[in-house]
């Protein structure tokens, strides 16, 4: 089995959804490149199957893919020019293939939903077509399995992840326990070994530090933006105004300035608290509005990781830049055990697979920090997703926003609980296993009916009166 870097597991992303918008446009701008010569090119298609088409509208899946299709790159693109963008498509009926050459597209006829179609091997599909100028047809099916990772009917496998094994390949708790007690390593240190298969140790906290920055800017920008959620369910950004009760009448003019505030105030429980849920919401907010955020292992469970990290910046004496850095590494290499053992894609596993695997890799990675032994950090994963299982997901109106905003918030929460039990947990006492309940949670999620499985037809999605253009 290739390993998978822990920078895979968490990585700059475009919202709101992992599997709906990152992975189709990543899965169109790979077409685009395999086909090679554009001019040979006279017309393009897209279909989308199973849960991309279900619930694709309210994602953005169709946006994701004239965007792919476009060149444009969702780590780089204003993502406030992206309905200008996808407007003019439409309007004109034409597109910009590859940002290179112009060819016919229609909207409602060369992009087509496929409601009744669910391809066999996973429920999130898309065949993309391209008719040449000699009039031969070439094709690819891909499949988006969570997080942005993508593959085809003949590559089964991630074709995003450079295949690599590392010097001590960790596929299992129990290895990674093993390898860590056999080195003498914490877990942080084991995957600073690891990761350097990949990159040099500089470029490592380069990685990590660029993301916590991202991750920084994302909670500021959210905390700081008010008004209604697109999509057409009216749902009220609530980040703004906790942040606005919290601080008072204070005034800050950038974000150092305000995580000074922040980190001076008092640290009743109550108000941590809510800050906590604050940071959450911030960043899903942002991600239900097509914003940037850091994929940590998906979108929908994108407010996990940055809230429990800026719980732990903010309120934890003696927390630096070296112990965010020793955090991300861990939280994405426990992210790694769920994606090569289980799922955590929604559309196959269940809210379990996103939430619940955030949850864990933010559990795992603040339990480090508090000072807790490889063994503790495992049990701290294990407490945290085991609360997760059988969690559905059941987007009102098909999409990220109800129950999934709140849903960060309780999983940041769980998180930092789990880190703290497993502090005070002999593991010798420990009588669940991390892969235990990672095989409990892959079981769960093949048992569970389709429906709870990002479909938006059972659930909370169908008991909320809803009216949505867009679905």
């Amino acid at each position: 089995m290739e390993s998978i870097s822990a920078f895979e597991i968490i990585k700059i992303g475009i919202g709101p959804s992992s599997s709906h918008t990152m992975g189709p446009w990543r899965a169109a701008a790979q077409f685009v490149k395999e086909l090679g010569d554009l001019d040979a090119v006279a017309q393009i298609s897209a279909r989308l199957y199973g849960s991309l088409a279900k619930t694709g509208a309210g994602h953005g899946t169709d946006i994701a893919v004239l965007m792919g299709l476009s060149g444009e790159d969702y780590t780089r693109i204003d993502t406030g020019a992206i309905p200008a963008k996808v407007e003019k498509i439409k309007r004109e009926g034409r597109i910009h293939l590859g940002g290179v050459r112009e060819l016919p597209f229609v909207y409602a006829s060369d992009l087509v939903f496929e409601y009744d179609t669910t391809l066999p091997r996973h429920a999130n599909a898309m065949r993309f077509g391209a008719i040449l100028k000699d009039g031969s047809m070439v094709e690819q099916t891909y499949y988006s399995l969570g997080g942005g990772f993508i593959a085809t009917e003949h590559e089964p496998d991630p074709a995003s992840v450079k295949k690599i094994v590392t010097p001590y390949p960790c596929h299992t708790g129990a290895t990674l326990e093993d390898n860590c007690r056999n080195l003498g390593l914490s877990v942080s240190e084991l995957t600073y070994v690891n990761e350097q298969a990949w990159r040099s140790r500089a470029e490592i906290d380069a990685l990590a530090l660029g993301l916590w920055k991202e991750i920084r800017e994302c909670i500021f920008r959210g905390v700081n933006s008010e008004g209604y959620l697109p999509g057409g369910l009216r749902v009220r950004r609530r980040a703004a105004e906790m942040n606005r009760r919290l601080l008072g009448d204070a005034v800050y003019a950038s974000l150092n300035q305000w995580l000074d505030l922040i980190q001076s105030q008092p640290r009743d429980f109550t108000r941590v608290n809510k800050w906590i849920s604050c940071f959450a919401l911030a960043v899903n907010e942002e991600n239900a509005s097509f914003g940037r955020i850091v994929t940590a292992p998906t979108n929908g469970a994108a407010g996990v990781i940055p809230a429990v990290l800026m719980y732990a910046w903010c309120f934890l004496d003696g927390f630096d830049a070296d112990k965010v850095i020793r955090f991300l590494l861990i939280a994405g290499e426990i992210g790694t055990l769920f994606k090569k053992n289980a799922t955590i894609s929604a559309a196959m596993g269940g809210c379990q697979a996103e939430i619940g695997v955030s949850s864990a890799m933010a559990a795992a990675g603040l339990a480090e920090a508090l000072g807790a032994c490889p063994a503790q950090v495992l049990i701290a994963a294990e407490i945290a997703m085991e609360h997760h299982l059988g969690l559905t997901c059941d987007p009102v109106g098909g999409l990220v926003q109800i129950p999934c905003i709140e849903r960060n918030s309780m999983g940041a929460m769980k998180a930092i609980t789990a880190a703290n039990i497993a502090l005070e947990t002999d593991p010798k006492d420990a009588r669940v296993s991390l892969d235990a309940v990672i095989k409990t949670m892959w079981e769960t999620a093949q048992d569970m009916n389709s429906r709870y499985k990002e479909t938006a037809e059972a659930g909370l999605a169908m008991h909320i009166p809803v009216s949505v253009p867009e679905c």
